[in-house]
Formats: C-alpha cells, structure tokens, sequence
C-alpha cells in the first residue's frame, strides 16, 4: 500500500534538504527535455511534489496536470506563483486516473522507487500508458542500484556526506528493498528521515513498460543526454505508446 513519508515539515523545507536539484544547471535541461517531448500537448506528472520540475514547466508552456500522494506537498505547490496553473489530484500516482489524455507522462528523481513492490510498479507503467496519447512518451529518471559498491558482505552504502547532510542506504538484498537514512544539520538541529524504496533495473523497467505496450525509445544518462554507460550511476529513459 502506497504510503508518503513527505509531512507539512519535509514540505515546507523541501528546497533546503536537497537544493542540489533545485540547481538551474539540473533544472533547466530537466525542463528542456521534458518540454521537447511535450511539444504543444499536455503533460502529466507523476509524483508532482513540491512542482520543483512542474511549474517552470508550465511556464515555459506546457500544460501540466499533477498527481501527489502528500496534501503538505500539494498545498506548497498551490501557494507558490504560478501553482493555480497546474492542477494536482491527491492519490497514489500508481492507480489514481485523472481525465484527459497527454503526450508525456514523466516521473523524476528516483520516485519510482517509492512504490515498495513490484506489482505497484508494474501498476504505474500501466497507469501511465492509459494515460498517453497514441505516440506519447513515458519518461522515468532514476538512480542505477549501487550494489556493486557494497563490499562483500555489507547491506550498508553511504551515498551523501557534506557538512549538513549525511545519508546512507541500508539495502534488503532478498526483497529488493533499500531504506534511506538521511540526517541534516538545520538551524543548530538534526533532523532526520527515513523511507524504504524498492530498487530497479533499467532492465526490469523495461520489461514493466512492455507489460504495457510500450517500447524504449532512448536512453541517457543525464538530461543533457550524455550516453548512458555501464558506468552510469543514473539513466533517463523514455518509452513512447504505439502511434
């Protein structure tokens, strides 16, 4: 069962805790290749959050339509400028059907990972299909699983370490399960979270979209589309619906 671990704090300090992909040198591209791949057509967000991606797209013309699972990031979204402009629907982005249909559906920063099971992730390709126009792309960025930096024996890799934020993953090889442990420094204070998160393969993911009847059409490593490599440590992958 979908559950959020984004609470009205995690929110409202969303910005603060990961400002690396608030960087207009991340953002930018992001919101290039999305809009390319939008064209005049609408999109949908998967996972909208906080609109880090969703509202300069919108501004930069897309229409974007949002599905959230936490109100606190919804309501965040809202009350910045230019929130009227996207529409969210609060539910899990891996059921939640809302109407119209798009020529992009994307998910970002790994959020994938946040459905625990294979059958919710199998759930969303699916969901994200229905909602496509014939000729529309699903895009999806996330982490490669870093299991070949465990040393042997170890279910523990660090993955940040800066003077405010450290965080580790502890990973359930059996179940394909990594919990992410994240500690900050805010204001003379340690804050932590921790969510689980259900590892994949660009492989695997491949095999849920043809489960969905869609075909890979790229992908990168980065939005600036560099090649993805077996040294990759992330990939940008787009399947498109058959026209």
């Amino acid at each position: 069962m979908a559950e959020t671990h984004f609470d009205a704090w995690a929110a409202e300090h969303y910005e603060t805790l990961w400002p690396e992909v608030f960087d207009p040198a991340v953002l930018e591209p992001t919101v290039r290749f999305l809009a390319d791949l939008a064209g005049a057509g609408p999109a949908l967000e998967l996972g909208v959050g906080t609109g880090r991606v969703a509202l300069p797209l919108s501004r930069a013309g897309v229409r974007v339509h949002g599905i959230e699972l936490s109100p606190a990031m919804a309501a965040r979204l809202a009350g910045q400028e230019g929130g009227e402009r996207v529409e969210v629907t609060i539910g899990d982005f891996a059921t939640t059907v809302v109407d119209g249909s798009f020529t992009l559906v994307y998910l970002v920063f790994n959020t994938i990972t946040n459905l625990t099971t294979q059958d919710e992730q199998v759930e969303c390709f699916r969901n994200a299909a229905a909602h496509l126009q014939p000729g529309g792309c699903f895009v999806i960025e996330n982490y490669v699983p870093e299991l070949q930096r465990l040393p042997p024996g170890e279910t523990t890799h660090l993955f940040a370490a800066g003077p405010t934020h450290v965080a580790f993953g502890e990973y359930d090889l059996t179940n394909q399960i990594e919990v992410s442990r994240h500690h900050w420094v805010l204001d003379g204070r340690l804050e932590t979270l921790a969510s689980p998160h259900r590892y994949v393969w660009p492989a695997e993911l491949d095999l849920m979209a043809r489960l969905a009847g869609l075909t890979l059409r790229e992908r990168w490593s980065s939005w600036t589309r560099e090649p993805f490599t077996g040294a990759s440590r992330s990939h940008i992958s787009v399947w498109a619906k058959p026209s």
